[in-house]
């Protein structure tokens, strides 16, 4: 269990990038990894497998809403919380899956992704020196927003490669400073899927402290056996928990930026507050789209999770072919290797070198850590697999060349 928080002095900017870890000690900002190695398969040719977006398109059926809708006209300012065709396809959704029961009107909020609703939703609940307490790993974003609040980032280690934290650590990183436990669960990048003990321990903590949950559900349908439980759904969890999720990976739209929140309506009324003054709306012909997409048979949503995994299934064993120790992921785009077998203890300067060595870009995992945390993660990477089958297949042979090296 860690906390971090940003140096004093700092301005806005530099705190937020001091959150991520991209403020050098001379003020510059360096470039994401993300950026960095997107840039480096760019330059070399190498097969990205980098950065979490697909190379396919989504359902047929809801590209064609969105050239409908623009054909319609729907290319002006839709409501400020969102198309009503969508939030009410977002509260039936949650009843269709979960059972959970959501007013469209008032309980429902349309966001420019699931990122935007995470920044709206930190930077309307978090003050000055509220903590906030995720995993770590952690999606990086999170530590960006939590220092622009000017929260202090508390964290509970996953560790590899079963990624299950300690449930004592858990206890003791909640206390009553802290504002808001943000649950990332299907979990990037890790691919784990929380079981439902810590969901649970996670509802008793929050109550206990009187703090908001917080959760990240982008990957809700791209589960491979292991079933998502919304931590929503549990006892005395609903009245106080925000839940995200977004339609970019589902139906691998991810540049169409649609996400929503739902949530009780005085918790959505201090998100909207901020949300307003940010994007105030997006993706107008999007949204009925994506309200599409979100009504399709229970067979569109679970084809797509097995298709995932079997490109799972395939990079992870061209991973062990190559001689990484891999953790499988129960969800997601991504799969965490362990390049240490292959003699290789630092994951960023293996990231760096494997375009030339075996024409293949990964992204290390110290991405996903504070500073002062890489040694535990030090030697893994972060390879996503939301990718063509073929390019999959290449890569995995590409990088059975390192096992000769």
């Amino acid at each position: 269990m860690s906390d971090f928080s940003p140096a004093p002095g700092l301005r806005p900017w530099q705190r937020t990038a001091a959150g991520a870890g991209l403020l050098a000690a001379d003020g510059t900002i360096a470039a994401t990894i993300f950026a960095e190695m997107s840039a480096l398969a760019m330059r070399t040719g190498a097969i990205n497998l980098g950065q979490g977006f697909p190379d396919e398109d989504g359902p047929a059926v809801v590209l064609e809403a969105a050239r409908q809708a623009i054909a319609d006209g729907v290319n002006q300012y839709p409501p400020g919380i969102g198309a009503p065709v969508l939030r009410e396809a977002i509260a039936a959704h949650q009843r269709r899956w979960y059972g959970l029961e959501f007013d469209a009107a008032s309980e429902v909020l349309v966001t420019a992704g699931a990122t935007e609703g995470l920044a709206a939703t930190l930077l309307a609940l978090v003050d000055t020196g509220d903590e906030v307490v995720t995993f770590e790993p952690y999606y990086d974003a999170y530590a960006a927003l939590i220092a622009r609040a000017g929260g202090v980032h508390r964290t509970v280690p996953l560790r590899f490669p079963d990624w299950r934290p300690d449930p004592d650590e858990l206890r003791a990183a909640v206390t009553d400073r802290t504002r808001v436990i943000l649950v990332n669960s299907p979990h990037n990048p890790t691919g784990a899927v929380l079981d439902p003990e810590t969901l649970a321990l996670v509802v008793e903590l929050a109550t206990r402290h009187d703090a908001i949950i917080v959760t990240d559900e982008v990957y809700e349908h791209l589960t491979f056996g292991a079933p998502h439980v919304p931590i929503a759904t549990l006892p005395g969890a609903r009245e106080r928990t925000i839940s995200i999720s977004s339609g970019g990976k589902t139906f691998s739209t991810t540049g169409w930026k649609i996400g929503w929140l739902t949530a009780p309506a005085s918790l959505v009324t201090s998100v909207l507050a901020v949300k307003q003054y940010l994007t105030f709306v997006n993706g107008a012909p999007f949204q009925p789209a994506i309200a599409v997409g979100l009504g399709l048979p229970d067979s569109s949503f679970t084809d797509a999770a097995a298709a995932l995994g079997a490109k799972r299934d395939v990079l992870a064993a061209g991973l062990t072919a190559a001689g990484f120790a891999v953790s499988l992921p129960e969800a997601g785009y991504f799969i965490v290797a362990d390049a240490a077998p292959l003699g290789h203890d630092d994951g960023a300067a293996l990231c760096r070198q494997l375009p030339e060595l075996a024409g293949v870009v990964g992204v290390p995992v110290t991405a996903f850590v504070h500073p002062d945390r890489h040694e535990a993660s030090r030697s893994l990477v972060r390879f996503a697999f939301c990718k063509r089958l073929e390019v999959l297949e290449e890569a995995s042979r590409r990088l059975a060349g390192l096992s000769a090296r």
